[in-house]
């Protein structure tokens, strides 16, 4: 006999939720304390926001020039997120987010085209040297920023964390990144609602999912409006201005991760993302910037 428990919290930045099934209410406790000091201890190690992180640490290096040793679980980061980058043919870039100097999602103002100029030539993950476990910044003044994949690896890694605890049937949701564990007990699937980027607070098409993961990537959540036209916060790094094209794609994989980072090429691609996810053949769902929706999932 199982029960169902729910836990809400916040984390990264954003409104979190573990729902479970447990045999009893001291285990599902236990089981969810582990899941939230989890998912803090990857913000502490990989926000660019705290000073203290392990990222601010490699980007005091990567600011000053030099090299530095990192561990297991940031090599494994570092190989995925070079991995995108070839996939992507150079979209996916960790080291994007120092773009964020000129762009301030709060002002509704577009930054000078110079203010972005002075920032591209330290933007590109090819300017990076990368072998296990050293990472070198041979130029000085770059960054790097895991908000692309973190969340989504902090989904992976609290249901992995929940398996092996013993939890078969559960979904965790990070701020819109799920990952599913199981059915429910009865064998009934999780049903997820996607978002409709013209109307947020409507769903767009509700799936049926089992296991596996859902991820979003969307310009609706942050951006800046000026003269009519939204600029969002996904940046794409070779020009340092703002995707356009595609309004939201979401992707259903058997990893977060894998999830999060084939919606975000999607986005960062366009319109050209389209053809990229048909061709993948994983199950998707796009609206671009003119309000067409289109997407295998619409009749899963």
């Amino acid at each position: 006999m199982t029960y169902f428990f729910s836990f809400p919290f916040f984390a990264m930045g954003t409104e979190c939720l573990l729902h479970l099934y447990a045999p009893s209410q001291a285990v599902a406790h236990e089981i969810a304390q582990a899941v939230m000091t989890e998912v803090i201890r990857i913000e502490q190690r990989y926000s660019r926001f705290l000073p203290d992180s392990l990222l601010s640490e490699i980007n005091f290096t990567a600011k000053q020039g030099g090299k530095l040793e990192v561990d297991e679980e940031t090599a494994g980061l570092l190989d995925y997120a070079y991995a995108c980058h070839r996939k992507s043919a150079g979209l996916f870039d960790i080291t994007a987010g120092i773009l964020y100097q000129a762009w301030d999602f709060s002002s509704n103002a577009l930054p000078n085209q110079s203010q972005i100029d002075a920032l591209l030539p330290r933007v590109g993950l090819k300017k990076i040297l990368w072998k296990r476990p050293f990472l070198q910044f041979p130029m000085h003044g770059m960054s790097l920023d895991f908000g692309g994949i973190g969340k989504e690896y902090a989904a992976d890694r609290v249901a992995d964390l929940c398996i092996s605890n013993g939890i078969e049937h559960g979904l965790v949701d990070l701020g819109g990144d799920i990952r599913i564990i199981g059915p429910h007990p009865d064998g009934s699937p999780w049903r997820v609602g996607i978002r409709d980027p013209a109307q947020p607070e409507t769903t767009m098409v509700v799936i049926d999912v089992t296991n596996g993961a859902i991820a979003t990537s969307g310009d609706y959540e942050r951006y800046i409006e000026v003269a009519g036209n939204r600029y969002c916060h996904i940046l794409n790094p070779i020009s340092g201005w703002p995707v356009g094209g595609l309004s939201s794609v979401s992707v259903v994989a058997e990893r977060c991760m894998v999830a999060g980072s084939i919606a975000t090429i999607a986005m960062l691609k366009g319109q050209e993302g389209i053809a990229w996810l048909e061709s993948l053949g994983v199950p998707h769902v796009w609206v671009d910037d003119a309000g067409r929706r289109a997407g295998n999932l619409f009749s899963a």
